[in-house]
C-alpha cells in the first residue's frame, strides 16, 4: 500500500515529532483557521491555538513524565503537574485557556519576567529529556 506525502483534509501534518512517539500535529478547522493537537500514540489530546503553547505543553509532558487531565475538572491541575515544581505548574497555568504571563505571575506573587524565566526553564530541562533519550536510542 502507497501512502502520499501530501497530506488531506482528513490527514494532518505533523508540525513537531518528538521521542517515544509523542507529537504535535497540525490541523485546519473547516473555517480554515489552524489549530495544533498534542498527540501522545494513539491519544489525541488537547488542541491549541498557537504552535508555541502546543509546544510547550509538550515540553511539559516530558518534564513530569506523562499525565493525564482525565478527570480533575475543568479547573484543576494533574498530580504529576503539581509534583514536578513550581516551573512546571506555571508553565502548565500558560497553556490554559485565558490564562497569560500577567496572571500566573499573580497568581505567584511574581513579576512576569520570573514566569518567562520558569517557562523557558521547563524547555529546556524537556529538551534534556529528549536528548538523553535519543542517546540512549529511545524512539
Amino acid at each position: 500500500m502507497s501512502r502520499s506525502n501530501t497530506p488531506t483534509s482528513d490527514e494532518p501534518t505533523v508540525y513537531c515529532q518528538y521521542v517515544l512517539d509523542v507529537r504535535i500535529v497540525e490541523l485546519e478547522t473547516s473555517t480554515g483557521d489552524v489549530r495544533y493537537r498534542f498527540e501522545d500514540g494513539d491519544y489525541e489530546g488537547r488542541t491549541f491555538e498557537d504552535p508555541a503553547t502546543a509546544t510547550l505543553y509538550a515540553d511539559i509532558y516530558f518534564c513530569t513524565n506523562g499525565f493525564e487531565e482525565e478527570g480533575i475538572g475543568e479547573r484543576g491541575v494533574p498530580p504529576e503537574i503539581i509534583a514536578a515544581g513550581r516551573a512546571v505548574l506555571a508553565a502548565y497555568f500558560l497553556t490554559q485557556p485565558s490564562i497569560n504571563h500577567q496572571w500566573v505571575a499573580s497568581f505567584f506573587g511574581m513579576k512576569p519576567h520570573r514566569i518567562r524565566e520558569y517557562a523557558d526553564w521547563v524547555r529546556e530541562r524537556a529538551e534534556q529529556i529528549r536528548t538523553r533519550a535519543e542517546v540512549r536510542g529511545i524512539e
